[in-house]
């Protein structure tokens, strides 16, 4: 919230192990600066035996002028203001560095390297060559690519140490929660009201999804071809061979029909059933699910998991069926309107493996798939739509929905958002009074006038 700048950044700092990490190699623009003219490695505050210098805070500020919504100052005194911020902050970060390093808290480069990695390769593809990365980091005053790598780690280092030992304190019920009154959270959504974004429109919706089933036909033709495999496999032909040439599972057909290893709760009840049921090496007869014919074998079990492969034989679905459910999609919502309840349809349409109810408010623009936004758009409360979306081997499905409530956004208001703010202000006053207490732990000094330093522990 406004006014509440240093405590925020700092939570910044502990969620997230990259934050100070986040400095471009892009020319930094220069902000409003004190009318006094001084080194970049001037001494600015000490905590403990580690000093901050200028340098450091200039550094923090070209990082905060690159966070999206950050106002930059429009005068000396913005700036003199931001500037005390910042200082506070990095004095905040330390204290936790060194409180973790008193702990024993570690985190090796190991731990790091992979985001780290993430990082520079994300940041060299905005350049055309080797030679304008390095130019630009030059510019930016981060050295070669190898410096600029050291720098990272270490920023992601104290970022993390900062999380774990927050972490570790709160496990140990060292950091307690801080008591927050219902005027206080008041006073904190009005004071950020204005820069609230609006509320997004949102929908919840029941639905059922009606699949193109394969006639008896198709379904006695793909029986028939997992029964001829499951003999061929039993005449010596390998598992992984058939499957990899017969099955129909693109996602576990080119390793052999691999499906690692499982728990219960993940496959198909008939499927769970036999893969479960079954000894290592042992297979399955031809059994049926909703996805069509499987062969099982377990190759290893443990406790509570089993590791399996299967080959998947799936009936011929044909423009004949996708006609017949567009239908029966047509039938449903006219049954629906006309009182049939909810669950006998489901029971006798739904398709199994898909969701029914989504009665957790749903954002329209952001989070809807593109055929559902289309389908609601405009649509009341109450209102049953018939539309289609896609299915597997390129055949639709269709889905009858019932929009259960529709919001069409608008302002925040604090009953929308009292917990949330409860919440932050909890956890700003949780951090806040551990980090005042830490800075009696050290030696803190504040030199913003060379000539009159700071008390020292004082937080200015």
């Amino acid at each position: 919230m406004k006014g509440m700048m240093s405590s925020l950044f700092v939570l910044a700092v502990v969620a997230s192990a990259a934050t100070a990490a986040a400095q471009q190699p892009t020319a930094p623009s220069q902000p409003v600066k004190d009318t006094t003219t001084v080194a970049l490695d001037r001494i600015i505050a000490v905590v403990g035996d580690q000093p901050i210098t200028q340098y450091d805070l200039q550094e923090r500020m070209v990082l905060l002028r690159q966070q999206p919504g950050f106002r930059a100052p429009t005068n000396e005194a913005e700036y003199n203001v931001l500037a005390r911020e910042v200082i506070n902050s990095l004095i905040d970060e330390e204290a936790l560095v060194q409180k973790a390093q008193l702990l024993k808290v570690e985190v090796l480069d190991h731990e790091l390297a992979t985001t780290v990695d993430k990082q520079m390769k994300e940041i060299r593809s905005r350049f055309t060559s080797d030679a304008e990365f390095r130019a630009e980091l030059v510019k930016a005053g981060l050295g070669s690519p190898e410096e600029y790598r050291r720098f990272l780690t270490e920023q992601m280092r104290r970022g993390e140490l900062q999380r774990r030992l927050i972490d570790k304190l709160r496990t140990e019920g060292k950091i307690p929660p801080v008591n927050v009154t219902q005027a206080q959270v008041e006073e904190a959504f009005n004071r950020s009201r204005a820069s609230l974004p609006r509320r997004p429109a949102t929908v919840t919706f029941r639905q059922i999804i009606v699949t193109p089933r394969p006639r008896d036909a198709a379904r006695l033709a793909a029986r028939a071809k997992a029964e001829s495999l499951l003999v061929e496999i039993k005449s010596g032909t390998d598992f992984e061979r058939v499957a990899k040439r017969e099955s129909a599972d693109s996602v576990s057909r080119e390793q052999g029909g691999d499906l690692g290893w499982n728990r219960r709760g993940r496959m198909v009840p008939e499927f769970e059933r036999w893969m479960f049921g079954l000894r290592p090496g042992d297979m399955s007869p031809v059994i049926e699910t909703a996805h069509g014919f499987h062969v099982i074998r377990v190759d290893r079990v443990q406790p509570g998991e089993v590791k399996a492969r299967h080959i998947l034989i799936k009936p011929a679905i044909d423009s004949t069926d996708v006609e017949r459910a567009r239908t029966d999609a047509d039938s449903v919502a006219k049954k629906w309107l006309a009182g049939v309840p909810f669950d006998t349809l489901v029971k006798r349409y739904h398709d199994l493996l898909e969701e029914t109810s989504i009665l957790t408010p749903i954002p329209r623009d952001s989070a809807l798939p593109p055929s559902y936004k289309q389908a609601f758009e405009g649509k009341k409360a109450g209102e049953v739509v018939v539309f289609p979306i896609s299915g597997v081997s390129g055949h639709p499905k269709f889905v009858v929905a019932q929009l259960a409530s529709v919001d069409e956004g608008g302002e925040f208001t604090l009953a929308d958002l009292r917990e949330r703010v409860r919440q932050q202000l909890v956890e700003e006053g949780s951090i806040r009074r551990f980090l005042d207490g830490l800075r009696k732990e050290f030696y803190v000094s504040i030199r913003l006038d060379t000539s009159t330093p700071s008390a020292p522990q004082a937080r200015q």
